[in-house]
């Protein structure tokens, strides 16, 4: 992974009518990095991915993404990048090779045969290059897709939610691709809702109803918030999870199968809360590392939805 940026945007907004979709978006992505796109449904992700690739025009910001300026030179970025969005958008009544030949002729390549012929060898569909795009399960449809975005061997991956809806070994094998081409020098911003996802990326930039909360390496983003979380375990969870929420200093009580997270981001006054539960002697307190799950929840419950009636 390099210095050298290849997405550099400062201030990108876009609105619709009266909302604003984006508001004032930046981010710095280096070359070679996976870069996760993290904000719930609603939050402006798929729109700011558009503005990036050049499909809309940001109302406000400027920058440039592969070194082209994202208000000036759309067309060029749109030559250069892999898009796969989140709807299935390819030819269900065309095969598999159809589809890519199709897609080689949109972009004038050369060597057609031969890089449709070295696509589906490398994405391991060859044995299923003549089956009809419409009868392939989610994860050969995303597979699919995927070597659609590559066949004009673009430098930049824009994924959005590219894995929803399909099974877990389908994600996995998605996501050992993704690491190949990131480590043949390949940029990845990926949006995802999965935090098993998430903690594989190398930055992340979560957004909430067009504001951009917090960013950073994957790995920082818990320290980065200030989150200090118990792991609780024992009797009648439900009446504890009940309770906790009550108390001040407590700022999430996330549940996770029979165990409790409890978390604040004042480590004096939480620890005094968990002080007076564990003297009751009847509930297991056990101080852990905040993870990724627990700030992206906590991040998510502080945001306020811009579409929401009481927003305007």
């Amino acid at each position: 992974m390099s210095g050298e940026a290849v997405i550099d945007v400062r201030g990108l907004t876009k609105a619709f009518g009266e909302k604003r979709v984006v508001d004032h978006f930046d981010i710095v992505v280096p070359r070679g990095a996976i870069y996760g796109f993290l904000g719930p449904n609603g939050s402006g992700k798929t729109t700011t991915i558009r503005m990036l690739c050049g499909l809309l025009t940001p109302d406000e910001g400027e920058g440039t993404c592969l070194g082209f300026d994202v208000r000036k030179q759309a067309s060029r970025i749109k030559q250069q990048v892999g898009y796969m969005t989140q709807k299935f958008s390819y030819y269900e009544d065309l095969s598999i090779r159809e589809n890519l030949d199709f897609v080689a002729r949109m972009y004038g390549l050369d060597r057609r045969r031969q890089r449709v012929d070295d696509a589906l060898s490398d994405l391991g569909l060859a044995d299923r290059q003549n089956q009809l795009a419409g009868s392939l399960s989610g994860g050969w449809k995303q597979r699919l897709a995927l070597t659609a975005c590559l066949l004009h061997d673009p430098q930049l991956l824009l994924l959005d939610e590219p894995t929803a809806g399909v099974d877990p070994k389908a994600r996995r094998d998605f996501w050992d691709e993704i690491r190949r081409l990131s480590a043949k020098g390949v940029t990845v911003l990926v949006s995802t809702h999965y935090m098993d996802e998430a903690i594989q990326c190398d930055f992340i930039t979560y957004i909430a109803y067009g504001k951009k909360l917090i960013d950073g390496r994957a790995a920082e983003i818990p320290a980065m918030i200030g989150l200090v979380t118990y792991r609780v375990s024992g009797p009648d969870i439900a009446a504890l999870e009940a309770e906790l929420k009550t108390e001040d200093a407590v700022e999430q009580v996330a549940r996770f199968g029979s165990v409790l997270h409890v978390s604040g981001t004042d480590r004096a006054r939480l620890d005094a809360v968990v002080d007076t539960y564990r003297k009751r002697g009847t509930h297991e307190w056990t101080e852990k590392t905040s993870e990724l799950e627990e700030a992206f929840i906590y991040l998510m419950a502080g945001a306020r939805d811009n579409f929401s009636r009481d927003a305007a």
